[in-house]
């Protein structure tokens, strides 16, 4: 439903979105950083990779260095079993370096599916009429954040489709709508966005109300694949915009920004490239501070779009492991993100090669959590979801795998981002700060939400993990769980 403070000719309004003087200034002598042949090259050269040679690229990666794209093209080429499970394991003792056995959850709320492109694979897209069009109010916005506090939630990441229903204005009040919702001891403490790339002016409107990681996906970083699939006379089809959608926000001081690929829409050997291309790219321009987060969604199926069934380039279970794990030994500092896309069986077993992030009690559709739907309707939802358990399910199952389930959010609120996180990160150190506050947090959840099976595995993992941290630490920690118990929220280190 339209309302008078948005634009009504959205023709208009798509004429004043892209500013190429932004894009300009990053690009060298007139290209952008994605050099297609020069992927498929090294992707070539690289084939039937020496055993010694992997191994010397798993050590650096060991020594938490990020590599270079011949380094990873060399990983993507390996054919050996047995060198895939060094791998798979390297890539887990890299996690566990810089991250600890700690996994952050949080939730998506999408906001609108009112979209002006027309992408192939999306089933928000302009022309597909099957779909149910929605944006919700302030008040609904209140009222399925509310919904999420209820579950134990403390993190979201809020969608938008791209529309002048949708436009920063609006995305701004629903932002600082979310953080000022409470109900009882619970609240969330970190917004993320994922939305259409914006100026730089619009992007300080979203840092001005405390927008945590802004989040923007390539999609494909195929120049002739992205054409494809994006069609001409879109906002999206705009091929740069989007690819320096992220420096933008940094210049906007953003200093948390997260990519990623569409994994489906080309070859997932090349889209790893890209990724890596693009941090690669951040780092030289912002002093060293690449993503904070990188994810990796498989294509799944949407309503009224064939594509999905028609692609050649479908990525197998097997094979989406193995991008996961040369994701984490390429860029070994950054998060990484596993949805609920994937069904649970996947999450299980990717999450060890390398994930720090995953969603639960995951609902797409528009207005989904306070409307109390459990079954999925793809006329509301932008694609199908592979794992629609509740939190205290997903808890539960983590704390059985060693994991505590990380509601902190202190590092934005103490200043832990941009360069000063990856400073950290980098280190490997990151987790001495996070493995304290993650079991705090915890604990809250546990008190405030769990189910009484999931509290008792929960405090067993957290006696575990407690004893597990530097002596100097246990009585400050102590004595913050004592607090807890007695009722105190938001104590952190």
């Amino acid at each position: 439903m339209l309302t008078r403070d948005v634009p009504l000719n959205v023709r208009e309004w798509m004429q004043g979105v892209i500013k190429e003087e932004e894009i300009n200034r990053y690009l060298v002598n007139g290209r952008d950083f994605i050099n297609d042949e020069e992927i498929e090259e090294l992707l070539r050269k690289h084939r039937n990779p020496e055993p010694q040679r992997v191994r010397d690229i798993i050590a650096k990666s060991l020594a938490l260095e990020r590599l270079e794209p011949e380094e990873t093209a060399t990983l993507l080429n390996v054919e050996d079993e047995e060198l895939w499970e060094e791998i798979f394991q390297a890539a887990g003792e890299v996690k566990r370096k810089v991250y600890g056995d700690r996994i952050v959850t949080f939730a998506p709320l999408y906001c609108s599916n009112f979209c002006v492109n027309n992408c192939l694979y999306c089933g928000f897209r302009r022309d597909n009429h099957l779909q149910k069009r929605r944006r919700l109010t302030i008040e609904e916005v209140r009222r399925e954040a509310e919904a999420l506090v209820s579950m134990g939630h403390k993190r979201l990441i809020m969608v938008y489709g791209e529309h002048p229903l949708s436009d920063v204005d609006y995305i701004a009040r629903t932002i600082q709508t979310v953080y000022e919702t409470k109900v009882g001891n619970g609240e969330i403490r970190r917004v993320n966005v994922n939305a259409a790339p914006m100026d730089i002016a619009r992007l300080r409107i979203l840092k001005e109300v405390g927008i945590g990681t802004f989040q923007v996906f390539q999609e494909t970083y195929h120049h002739e694949t992205y054409r494809k699939v994006h069609p001409e006379g879109t906002l999206k089809a705009h091929y740069r915009w989007r690819l320096y959608a992220l420096h933008r926000a940094q210049e906007a001081g953003i200093d948390d920004v997260a990519i990623g690929a569409l994994f489906g829409l080309y070859d997932w050997k090349f889209e790893v490239m890209g990724l890596l291309y693009h941090t690669i790219d951040l780092e030289r321009h912002f002093g060293g501070v690449g993503p904070h987060t990188i994810s990796f969604p498989r294509l799944e199926p949407a309503i009224n779009t064939p594509f999905v069934q028609e692609t050649r380039y479908k990525v197998s279970d097997r094979d989406f492991k193995r991008l996961v794990a040369v994701i984490r030994l390429s860029v070994p500092y950054t998060g990484m993100i596993i949805t609920a896309r994937e069904p649970a069986h996947i999450r299980r077993e990717v999450i060890p090669v390398g994930c720090t992030q995953t969603d639960a009690s995951t609902r797409i559709g528009i207005g989904a959590y306070s409307d109390r739907y459990t079954e999925q309707d793809l006329k509301r939802q932008q694609f199908q979801i592979g794992d629609p358990r509740s939190l205290d399910e997903v808890v539960r199952e983590l704390a059985e795998m060693g994991y505590i389930t990380s509601f902190c959010t202190a590092d934005y609120r103490c200043g832990r981002t941009g360069k000063y996180f990856m400073g950290i990160a980098k280190k490997g150190k990151i987790h001495h700060f996070c493995m304290p506050n993650a079991i705090l947090t915890f604990k809250e959840y546990l008190i405030d939400y769990a189910s009484p099976e999931t509290r008792s595995v929960g405090e067993r993992l957290i006696e575990q993990k407690f004893a597990e941290l530097d002596e100097a630490l246990k009585p400050l920690v102590r004595e913050y769980l004592e607090r807890i118990e007695r009722g105190e929220r938001d104590l952190r280190i």
